[in-house]
């Protein structure tokens, strides 16, 4: 028995490898211009990509930074609202035994205190407004 030698099989080729071999040589050089330019845009899309994590990343620590802010601000505030609003109950239990009849100077004494608890409310209020943008 004779050895044979195994055939040589071609080398399988691409769709893409075969139509840029049958392509001119200045078809090849504008095809091989126009592949760079796409990689150049996949890479400029994965910079912009990373980019955009990197600011949406910088803007929620901003963000949760600020609500920690606020809300250091808001007890605060509430505190100094319910300290008022013990002032006015204990004010009201002290001038109501002194008053006796003068219920005028009563309501004019809680007035003062609520008015300077609105103003205190409203300004709490307006910042929060201010710092959520509405």
């Amino acid at each position: 028995m004779s050895a044979k030698a195994p055939k040589k099989r071609p080398k399988t080729t691409s769709a893409a490898a075969r139509a840029r071999a049958a392509m001119s040589r200045e078809a090849r050089a504008a095809y091989g211009e126009i592949q760079q330019g796409v990689t150049h845009l996949e890479k400029s899309i994965a910079e912009i990509q990373r980019g955009l994590r990197k600011a949406e990343q910088r803007i929620e620590a901003d963000a949760r930074t600020r609500i920690r802010e606020l809300r250091t601000e808001a007890r605060a505030q509430l505190g100094v609202l319910k300290t008022k609003q013990r002032e006015a109950a204990a004010t009201l239990k002290h001038v109501s035994v002194a008053a006796g009849e003068s219920w005028r100077e009563v309501k004019r004494s809680a007035d003062s205190i609520f008015a300077d608890a609105r103003t205190t409310a409203a300004s709490v209020i307006e910042r929060f407004r201010t710092a959520f943008g509405g």
